[in-house]
């Protein structure tokens, strides 16, 4: 064995008992609130494909989209005849396209008596709350009225949450959250969003 051999499967010995370790001191079980934030590309999609998941296991599921509800999603449109799968959208599209802030709320707040619902359904195993974080800091939702249907949701129940600039009380109580940094975008470079790459 060479000197790189021998100190590869030390380095690997090490790694396999730090490994080992963790998972001996995971213990809890229970659902997670996940965040997934940033301004780089993803969020939503990575959102979807833990969606993919759940459903793959036969979980109930349940998607609310707060903003792109009204664009073309090659996810739902493949997803949505799973019949463990409820999705809810906004139908007023991009708020910056609506210009219309009272009338941007009612449709939030519509679609948020939705989310109450399945965040108290203890069948919903997943729940995703896509583009929420624009909802607060738009003032179209209150923190404290999140946060208690959050901590309120059946204990089994994972939550994701999406959007740019989450909040910081959301972030705080978080399990996981996930920061997807923009270091180049193609839109800014003049090209068009793809479908079934982008949307």
């Amino acid at each position: 064995m060479t000197d790189r051999d021998t100190r590869h499967k030390a380095s690997m010995e090490k790694l396999k008992n730090h490994v080992d370790e963790k998972i001996a001191s995971a213990t809890e079980q229970r659902g997670l609130l996940l965040i997934n934030t940033g301004n780089g590309k993803g969020k939503t999609t990575a959102a979807w494909g833990t969606v993919t998941r759940a459903l793959g296991y036969d979980y109930k599921v349940g998607v609310i989209q707060f903003i792109k509800g009204l664009w073309e999603c090659g996810e739902r449109n493949r997803l949505e005849a799973d019949p463990n799968l409820e999705v809810v959208i906004m139908a007023t599209g991009f708020t910056w396209e609506t210009q219309n802030r009272e009338a941007d709320t009612l449709a939030c707040q519509a679609v948020w008596k939705e989310a109450e619902r399945m965040l108290a359904d203890p069948d919903t195993y997943l729940v995703v709350l896509d583009e929420i974080t624009y909802m607060l800091k738009f003032g179209y939702l209150d923190i404290a009225t999140v946060k208690t249907a959050l901590e309120n949701r059946p204990r089994e129940q994972t939550v994701i949450i999406t959007g740019r600039n989450a909040h910081r009380e959301l972030v705080a109580m978080a399990d996981t959250v996930t920061e997807m940094q923009e270091i180049r975008h193609a839109f800014n470079n003049g090209l068009q969003a793809r479908r079934g790459i982008d949307f």
